[in-house]
C-alpha cells in the first residue's frame, strides 16, 4: 500500500521487502533504492512484539545502524502512518 502511495504522490518507486544487505537476510519493509531512502514499519508496539523486546530490539539497532553506514537513510514509523512516512520522504528530498 505506501509503494503504490509514494509512487502517486511522488513519482518514485518504491519496492517493498527490499534486501539490502548481502551477507545477511535484512530486508526494508518499503526501499527507494535510487535514493536509498527506506521506510521500516515498527509493529507489536503495545502488544510486546518482536521489534520491542529485548532480542528484537538489539537486532534492529544492529540493522539500522548497518544501514545507516551504508548511506541509507531509515525511517521507522508505526503501522499505518503513512502520511508521516510521506513527509518524511519529502522532507529528505527536499534537503538533497
Amino acid at each position: 500500500m505506501l509503494n503504490k502511495i509514494i509512487f502517486a504522490e511522488l513519482g518514485l518507486e518504491c519496492i517493498p521487502e527490499y534486501k539490502f544487505h548481502d551477507k545477511r537476510r535484512w530486508r526494508f519493509d518499503f526501499a527507494i533504492v535510487g535514493r536509498k531512502i527506506s521506510v521500516e514499519i515498527e509493529g507489536g508496539i503495545w502488544s510486546g512484539g518482536r521489534h520491542t523486546r529485548g532480542k528484537g530490539f538489539i537486532g534492529d539497532i544492529e540493522k539500522y545502524n548497518t544501514a545507516t553506514a551504508m548511506g541509507w537513510k531509515v525511517i521507522r514509523i508505526q503501522p499505518n502512518d503513512y502520511t508521516s512516512a510521506l513527509a518524511f520522504i519529502k522532507m529528505i528530498l527536499d534537503n538533497e
